[in-house]
């Protein structure tokens, strides 16, 4: 069995003592440890890049930013293996794998214009022979932890923009797929950064702990549940620490009766089941306005849902792969077990699927409920798996009064012709991320992600322009060079120029 190290001042460096597995949830099978780190290993990845921040911030914006041109190129030449990798421990398909690392490639070609991005403002004669300009100055050693659903997307949404502001980063990736994290950032070795720019350590609560109460730790980005964000917020940010953390969701698609039913079954298909559900931005309710059009989906879904192509993810041609873990299968079979105990109609049912050549794998098919009510568990958690649940309102305000009142306000989506009941929704609804007939409203790298409500803990989004703002403290510098042999008296009331 092969054993993941770390990777620590450019360096692969073993594990000390504890592991955890890691497993092929396509056959059920552990095929590698991962080592668990200590604090003696998490401080030596924060010493490192301490010892390495003084050079790199004074490293000027264009040389960061060729080192991230060869990093995206080699990211595009790796593209199978990386796949391979993720697939391989996340169990999602090939094709899967392959749109989550274009995604994240996005927010590589976003840090390749460091030079444009970093330039600060500047005021001439802002008095008398008065200038004055603001800097964006990076803020030392940040860190990353971020979820097993993205292991190749998420890091790359934050240490490529953080590095090239000048910081040093230390990643915490999940443990349970870390090999595809692990090869990428040596991809950004290969291309040139650094020792101790980038280190990728990886561990459970210990390690997360550690970076939490680290004083050299200046920043702390997160992605995950709920619940752990809102403990590494409290936690980070009551030691002077910024914090940005986002957490669950539960995402809500509003179909009007005048929607284009068929590309918004399509949509839905690929929004709910892709990925085996375990996206924060799955849509995971579909909340129907009348009667008539929540018959008309169900008639034209199941048959979709029924013949889903689902195998061991690093099969091509699928549309599902299993689950993460077995914990996380198990998981997703309660809460249908509960759906149906408490009352909701069980239309597609993918409790008892069962892979040809891949019993022992993490499975679960896709799964229809009808007649979900807003105090049902199903309707009010993050399942995090392949189940889809129908409610039925009777018009667009119920409909939005029913999101609003969620807890989550991660990502949202209508599926209209009516332009005025698109505008709505979009100004009325209290959710960060909304499309209008696009189903997975993720933005692109040059904007910014976040939900609003629990779902995020803090001020700022990932990526894009927020990122910037995120990773870089700015500074405003007023700067006077008075004549020459001019002398003024002293000014003792508050400068202005009135």
């Amino acid at each position: 069995m092969s054993h993941i190290p770390h990777l620590i001042n450019g360096e692969r460096v073993a594990g000390n003592g504890r592991s955890a597995p890691v497993f092929n949830p396509s056959t059920g099978d552990s095929t590698a440890a991962v080592g668990l780190a200590d604090r003696a290993t998490m401080q030596l990845a924060i010493d490192a890049a301490k010892a390495a921040f003084p050079a790199w911030r004074n490293t000027p914006p264009a040389k960061r930013a060729q080192i991230m041109f060869r990093f995206k190129q080699l990211l595009e030449q790796n593209e199978n293996e990386i796949a391979a990798l993720i697939s391989a421990e996340h169990g999602k398909t090939i094709e899967d794998a392959i749109g989550e690392l274009k995604r994240g490639i996005e927010n590589v070609e976003f840090a390749c214009a460091a030079p444009e991005i970093l330039k600060g403002e500047y005021s001439r004669n802002v008095g008398p022979n008065i200038d004055a300009w603001s800097d964006l100055q990076p803020i030392g050693v940040v860190a990353g932890i971020t979820p097993f659903n993205f292991p190749a997307m998420v890091p790359l949404w934050m240490y490529p923009l953080a590095i090239v502001c000048g910081n040093c980063f230390i990643l915490k990736p999940s443990e349970r797929d870390p090999s595809s994290t692990l090869f990428i950032a040596e991809l950004l070795n290969q291309a040139g950064l650094p020792k101790g720019v980038l280190n990728v350590v990886n561990g459970d609560k210990d390690a997360v702990d550690a970076l939490i109460e680290a004083p050299e730790v200046k920043a702390l980005s997160f992605v995950g549940s709920t619940p752990i964000a809102e403990y590494i917020y409290s936690e980070g940010t009551k030691r002077g620490k910024r914090v940005q953390a986002l957490g669950g969701a539960k995402n809500h698609a509003v179909l009007m009766p005048d929607a284009d039913l068929d590309n918004a079954v399509s949509a839905l298909m690929g929004a709910a089941y892709g990925s085996c559900g375990e996206r924060c931005m799955a849509i995971s309710v579909a909340v129907c306005v009348g009667d008539q059009i929540a018959d008309a989906l169900v008639e034209k879904i199941v048959p979709q849902i029924q013949a889903l192509k689902i195998g061991a993810g690093t099969s091509c041609g699928l549309d599902m792969g299993p689950l993460v873990t077995a914990a996380a299968r198990d998981k997703v079979k309660g809460y249908i077990d509960a759906g149906v105990a408490q009352g909701a109609k069980l239309v597609v049912d993918g409790r008892d699927l069962v892979v040809a050549g891949n019993e022992n794998g993490f499975f679960v098919g896709g799964t229809l409920f009808d007649r979900v009510t807003p105090e049902m568990t199903i309707y009010t958690d993050e399942i995090f798996g392949p189940v889809l649940c129908i409610v039925r309102v009777g018009s667009l305000e119920e409909a939005m009064q029913l999101i609003n009142d969620h807890e989550y306000g991660n990502g949202t989506c209508i599926f209209t012709r009516d332009g005025e009941a698109a505008r709505l929704f979009c100004d009325e609804i209290e959710v960060g991320m909304v499309g209008v007939n696009v189903p997975l409203p993720v933005p692109v790298s040059y904007h910014s992600f976040g939900g609003w409500k629990r779902s995020l803990f803090g001020d700022l989004h990932a990526y894009g322009p927020d990122g910037v703002r995120f990773y870089t403290r700015k500074k405003a510098i007023t700067q006077r060079w008075p004549a020459r042999k001019s002398h003024e008296a002293a000014q003792f009331a508050f400068p202005s120029n009135g």
